[in-house]
């Protein structure tokens, strides 16, 4: 960062429905490109500011603290910054919002200093379908739900692992993840809410060991299958990637401010996993 710029932590939420994702696409309506025509017009700049963002959620997909990241000259803020979050609330279409501004610690990157994202996914597996004034947010499993069963799934996928019977794969980006936090509870209103933390993800992950998880709670497969996937390290056609409108990032989380340079580095590090006992890390496949 030089001495002519601050960088500006911005919180936001959103109602994915109408957006077709956060990252900013030609000729469609993304919760990015929302963000930073709102910052070019209440900044009452010529060039539109870029947000890092701590994760890009696809189409459909909800955040209710979701974390971007942007740099303005020193100049613009001091003239700004005081005002920038109302101003910004009276400029953004309601299905997005800025809930926080302010200037960011040296070396904070919205991305790469971030330790863990956590997520939520809903499901009601009530035989009526969806409360009608939740159905945006919460998924319709038509088959009753075995919550033990389902708990019993999501602790046999915890951990360092090589995800990639669960991702999408993208060129040149490792599938290695390490999933902190996997578990499910019945609300009193009966929906299924689980709570999935890891230090990344990668694309689709989410949707599909919840999907994986679903067909254990129904009985099509039982509890140690999900590990069993995971093991085999390619996609089963079994493990469907459930609807993005039940998923919504509730947090993101940083270390604190003294340990942020040594994050970005470890972030940008390609992960490996370490060799399996008795297999050194030069071993042929057969």
């Amino acid at each position: 960062m030089t001495n002519d710029l601050v960088r500006v932590r911005l919180d936001v939420s959103y109602d994915g429905r109408e957006f077709s994702g956060w990252a900013r696409q030609h000729g469609r309506r993304t919760v990015q490109g929302e963000i930073e025509d709102a910052l070019r017009v209440v900044l009452r700049r010529d060039e539109t500011p870029e947000l890092t963002v701590a994760g890009r959620t696809d189409a459909g997909v909800h955040a209710r603290g979701q974390v971007a990241h942007v740099d303005l000259p020193a100049e613009v803020w001091a003239e700004h910054g005081t005002q920038l979050l109302r101003r910004l609330a009276g400029r953004l279409p309601m299905d997005v919002r800025v809930r926080g501004v302010g200037e960011a610690p040296p070396h904070f990157d919205a991305r790469f200093s971030a330790v863990w994202r956590r997520y939520a996914y809903r499901v009601t597996d009530h035989p009526g379908g969806a409360d009608p004034l939740l159905r945006g947010h919460v998924l319709w499993h038509n088959w009753p739900l075995d919550l033990d069963a389902m708990n019993e799934a999501a602790r046999g996928l915890l951990g360092e692992h090589d995800f990639a019977a669960y991702c999408k794969k993208r060129e040149g980006a490792t599938t290695i993840r390490t999933l902190q936090e996997l578990a499910w509870v019945r609300r009193p209103d009966g929906v299924l809410e689980a709570t999935v933390r890891a230090d990344a993800f990668c694309h689709n992950m989410v949707r599909a060991l919840v999907g994986a998880m679903l067909f254990v709670g129904d009985g099509h497969r039982p509890p140690e299958w999900p590990a069993q996937v995971l093991a085999a390290g390619v996609r089963d056609s079994a493990v469907h990637v459930v609807r993005p409108h039940g998923l919504t990032l509730e947090e993101v989380g940083y270390p604190a401010d003294s340990e942020l340079a040594a994050r970005n580095l470890a972030s940008r590090n390609k992960r490996t996993l370490p060799p399996l006992p008795g297999r050194g890390a030069a071993a042929g496949c057969c």
